[in-house]
């Protein structure tokens, strides 16, 4: 494994393009387009404020680069360095912005959700949605990139409406049996839309094409709800994350429940292998040692190495009470993701921040639990095969495979808190992000099976 030079960064916004070539950051209002193999500059641009947002196109050609703050937004080409558009909503304001599937149109949503402007680069027209809803998932595309959902409310009624999205022609317009809409999420196949509602009930419904409703499932009432959900890669399975501190896995033939994954505070099944992370003292050899230290050296001085040892059953996990009176609890599933081969499914309970819970989907049975030193802060799997990078907030990246586990140290001077991570669409290598650098992981080829 080896590791790149830190470079700069603000806001997190370190992007790696669709087609695995260019790696796109920003400093403030500066854009810096790299080369992802050697951190070669290959594009520098100058937007006209600092920049909050970045995404790049579906073919890897143009950036879009938004600044909420100001209403505008500004796209450069990676061709035509001099060609450049800038988006001005004026008056209406910004919240959001993002591209559409063919990367030729952007979305851009006006403060207080007042209506989603559609802007074509191509032909300079302008279309209009009105109604979207203001939640944390509005709009959604096809995998396919065929058609759109965006929920929208209107005389205090949630709806849904279906867009092509070659012409942008309005196909299906439903509304949802929901009392306050919360997101909406396509099914990888295209098939199905899951719509769920606020966290103050339990409640997701499931939409074909069409617009018909194929299934209502309630797991309890009278309680917070939903937190978070995801969809298998094959689309087989939908895996849902409540406040419960539970997980349920509902099948694409009836659309019931088919299992529920628990997450307490001690584990006891003999079956499942806890990896604990421990802290080692860092051993250098005499004969190494030199004056002034090298870089390597010195930073292998300074930092905490750890290394992860495998617990003994039963084994108790650091949970947390979360605060009764106060809004948004941490507690319950905030994050779960499945692998891309659809064999394991990641999941986190907020109430036991410190673990990462493996489940074996083919067995629906927790496999492996990572308890970490520190409060998980991202996790993500690689998209070739089932190996899971965690990151905690501190200079070390974590890897999870089912040959075993591996916590390795990342050997820079000064701070480097890694709080998130995307892997390279190949799974060679990946980006670590810090609130204020960034660094390219490159794994050896070897080890990709």
């Amino acid at each position: 494994m080896n590791f790149s030079e830190p470079c700069r960064l603000t806001g997190l916004l370190g992007r790696i393009s669709p087609d695995g070539r260019c790696l796109a950051s920003c400093v403030q209002y500066r854009l810096i387009v790299r080369d992802v193999t050697t951190l070669q500059l290959l594009q520098l641009y100058t937007c006209l404020d600092q920049i909050q947002y970045i995404e790049w196109s579906s073919d890897s050609l143009f950036i879009l680069c938004a600044m909420y703050k100001r209403g505008i937004v500004q796209v450069w080409s990676l061709e035509q360095p001099d060609w450049h558009c800038k988006i001005d909503e004026g008056s209406a304001g910004l919240v959001a912005s993002c591209w559409s599937p063919d990367g030729r149109h952007i979305l851009n949503t006006t403060e207080f959700h007042l209506r989603i402007t559609v802007w074509s680069l191509c032909t300079k027209s302008v279309s209009y949605i009105k109604y979207p809803k203001a939640c944390q998932q509005g709009i959604a595309f096809t995998k396919d990139g065929r058609y759109m959902a965006v929920a929208e409310r209107r005389d205090c009624k949630d709806f849904v409406s279906l867009f092509v999205c070659s012409d942008w022609q309005l196909l299906r317009h439903f509304d949802t049996e929901t009392q306050d809409l919360f997101g909406i999420e396509w099914a990888p196949n295209g098939c199905v839309l899951a719509v769920w509602d606020t966290c103050l009930e339990y409640k997701i419904l499931l939409y074909s094409l069409d617009g018909r409703l194929l299934s209502t499932y309630r797991a309890y009432e009278w309680s917070l709800g939903i937190k978070s959900i995801a969809w298998s890669p094959s689309s087989q399975f939908l895996a849902i994350g409540s406040y419960d501190e539970k997980v349920r896995i509902l099948n694409h033939v009836t659309w019931k429940k088919i299992a529920e994954f628990e997450h307490p505070a001690m584990v006891a099944d003999t079956k499942t292998v806890v990896y604990k992370e421990v802290e080692k003292p860092p051993s250098v050899e005499t004969e190494r040692l030199s004056f002034p230290p090298t870089r390597a050296l010195a930073s292998s001085l300074f930092s905490t190495q750890s290394k992860y040892d495998i617990s003994q059953v039963p084994v108790s996990f650091q949970y947390i009470k979360p605060v009764a009176d106060r809004a948004n609890p941490k507690m319950g599933i905030g994050m779960l993701a499945f692998s891309s081969d659809n064999c394991f499914l990641a999941t986190k309970n907020d109430n036991i921040p410190n673990a990462v819970w493996i489940w074996d989907i083919q067995k629906l049975k927790l496999s492996v639990v990572l308890e970490q030193l520190c409060a998980i802060q991202s996790f993500q799997w690689d998209p070739r095969q089932p190996r899971l990078a965690v990151c905690t907030g501190n200079s070390k990246v974590y890897l999870w495979s089912p040959a075993g586990c591996v916590s390795v140290q990342v050997p820079m001077e000064g701070e480097f808190q890694i709080v998130s991570l995307c892997w390279h669409p190949t799974g060679d290598s990946m980006a670590l992000l810090s609130k204020e650098n960034f660094c390219m992981c490159y794994l050896e080829r070897e080890e990709v099976k």
